[in-house]
């Protein structure tokens, strides 16, 4: 077995998919699926492929966003993966949350803010840090959904 798995993180969304029947959610991992597959063939025109006209992908270091927030930046991200010889990767998906648009999740994280000052006591921003815990996010059901929060919704279509 080689050290790198190139193809693992297909096979960890085909699982997935293998025991998800919502049609609206197999159509998503499907794509994921596919992409994540492309990655691992080293097939840069089918990767880009499942992607939108506008992707915008944000990929964090050192607190920055360094990410390509456009079609063309995003293709040449990949091609240049490829081309330094930085595409032999693997990832092993642990944890797949796929969106549901009539769920609602109540989600518990740690998170600090930091509000600078001017000289006049006027706040100058925000410094949010938050680390998030996807074993710390839980489906609700309807009777536990706060009164504000269907009120808000109420209504909305």
């Amino acid at each position: 077995m080689e050290i790198v798995d190139r193809g693992l993180s297909a096979r960890r969304v085909q699982e997935r998919l293998d025991r998800t029947e919502d049609p609206r959610e197999r159509a998503m991992l499907t794509t994921v699926r596919e992409h994540l597959q492309a990655e691992a063939d080293v097939d840069v025109d089918r990767l880009v492929s499942t992607l939108s006209d506008q992707p915008n992908y944000h990929l964090w270091n050192a607190g920055r966003d360094i990410g390509p927030s456009d079609f063309e930046g995003v293709l040449a991200y990949y091609q240049e993966l490829v081309a330094v010889k930085r595409h032999i990767l693997e990832f092993d998906v642990e944890r797949i949350v796929v969106d549901d648009d009539d769920a609602t999740y109540l989600v518990t994280q740690r998170v600090v803010i930091f509000w600078p000052f001017d000289a006049q006591g006027r706040m100058t921003g925000e410094d949010g840090y938050a680390n998030f815990d996807p074993h710390g996010a839980r489906k609700l059901a309807d009777d536990e959904l706060p009164d504000a929060y269907r009120e808000l919704f109420a209504g909305a279509s």
